[in-house]
């Protein structure tokens, strides 16, 4: 039988080591340490007493999805921070904790016991998040904290700081909730302040802080409602769509590997992929094989100018993901990820308002890219009208932005 020749042989061999290596590859990123607990958050309420206090209460469940594998919660812990207007060094804030368990009371102390959460079960806990303005004998009066407070507070961000601990180790895990302590007013259609754009008139509209505690059509409704009307086109952009998903991380919750850890060298300081953590959120979504052999597609690609390849064969996410500083506060400390389902979004988001919706990524640059849109949307009009940026790059939340065709 005739050997083959030197040359083949060695190309065949670098194949099949370079299929060892993505298949070691993938194999190490998925038998990677890992918690099956999920963290979920309950609706939130505010009160407000007659003693210059606000008290915003809610509950988490811990959900074990596991068939088989229990997993100890033996910490947690809140860390709460006000957003506000002004200066609130003033305030008082404290916390309370209550667990919620199913076959255990619960402690009258607001000491957190190690739980154990068996496999298909779930828990559930109690929190509130009181804030005072502290009086005293010279001080304001109750009422006057209270409108004091009114108008200081804006945003509670919650972050639940808490520990799995199982056969996969012992893993720190900490989730940011934000809850609303005041709402904006709506729009009103004889004062909404329209601009003039490229055959059409553009409305930026304001809401409050977005998360996960929000429906997206309950957001639209609210804000958009009074003034929309029969052929407008309504667009939210990616990043609070996303947030509202839930699709954001602390990067504290994310392990670097190798090959972020490497790999985040090649990219433009600029680039969100340009951390190790930033990348392995990309790894972690993608897997590693295919952002390596993007990254090495698409440096052959660029050596024959075209540029962009690995961008186009990673995939959508590798383009949205937004790295800590990328958003408004107080996401601005964790990664965002892009929107899941874009195009199933705006089909439910159209069907519940009545007008196309569109879910959109523009920035300072005149760039627009229309994700997903839903049927009867004009995205030619719509590129031409969000060119400007009427939503803004900074804090303006103004997240939804109204077209309406001239």
């Amino acid at each position: 039988m005739p050997s083959l020749p030197p040359l083949l042989c060695a190309l065949l061999l670098l194949a099949l080591l370079f299929g060892l290596t993505l298949l070691w590859l993938e194999l190490r990123h998925r038998l990677r340490p890992a918690s099956p607990l999920r963290l979920s958050s309950g609706p939130w309420t505010t009160r407000w007493s007659n003693r210059g206090a606000v008290t915003l209460e809610g509950s988490f469940r811990i959900d074990n999805p596991h068939a088989r594998m229990e997993v100890m919660v033996p910490e947690l812990q809140l860390r709460p921070t006000i957003l506000g207007r002004r200066d609130l060094s003033r305030l008082r804030v404290t916390t309370k904790v209550v667990a919620d368990h199913p076959d255990e009371p619960s402690r009258p102390d607001g000491y957190w016991a190690a739980y154990i959460v068996k496999g298909h079960k779930s828990t559930q806990l109690r929190a509130s998040v009181r804030i005072s303005l502290p009086g005293g004998t010279s001080g304001p009066s109750p009422e006057e904290r209270h409108t004091i407070l009114e108008d200081l507070l804006d945003t509670l961000w919650l972050e639940v700081l808490w520990v799995n601990y199982g056969p996969f180790g012992r893993l720190e895990r900490r989730q940011g909730f934000l809850a609303p302590v005041r709402h904006p007013e709506p729009l009103d259609p004889a004062t909404a302040a329209w601009r003039d754009g490229d055959g059409c008139q553009v409305l930026p509209v304001p809401t409050h802080l977005l998360g996960v505690l929000d429906d997206p059509a309950e957001v639209l409704r609210r804000y958009a409602g009074p003034v929309l009307r029969p052929g407008d086109i309504l667009t939210i952009g990616e990043t609070p769509l996303a947030v509202i998903q839930g699709r954001y991380q602390h990067p504290s919750m994310v392990e670097p590997s190798c090959l972020s850890r490497l790999l985040c060298r090649v990219f433009h300081p600029t680039s969100s992929l340009a951390t190790a953590c930033g990348l392995q959120s990309l790894i972690d979504t993608v897997g590693p094989a295919r952002v390596l052999c993007a990254w090495l597609a698409g440096s052959l690609m660029k050596l024959v100018g075209s540029k962009g390849g690995f961008y186009r064969l990673a995939g959508e996410q590798a383009r949205l993901i937004d790295d800590i500083t990328g958003t408004t506060p107080p996401y601005d400390q964790t990664i965002v990820l892009g929107p899941d389902q874009p195009e199933r979004c705006c089909q439910e988001l159209a069907q519940a308002l009545g007008v196309p919706v569109a879910v959109v990524d523009v920035n300072d640059l005149g760039r627009v890219k229309v994700l997903a849109s839903s049927a009867g949307c004009d995205e030619d009009l719509l590129r031409r009208a969000l060119r400007p940026n009427p939503a803004g790059n900074a804090n303006e939340r103004t997240p939804l932005v109204l077209v309406r065709p001239a």
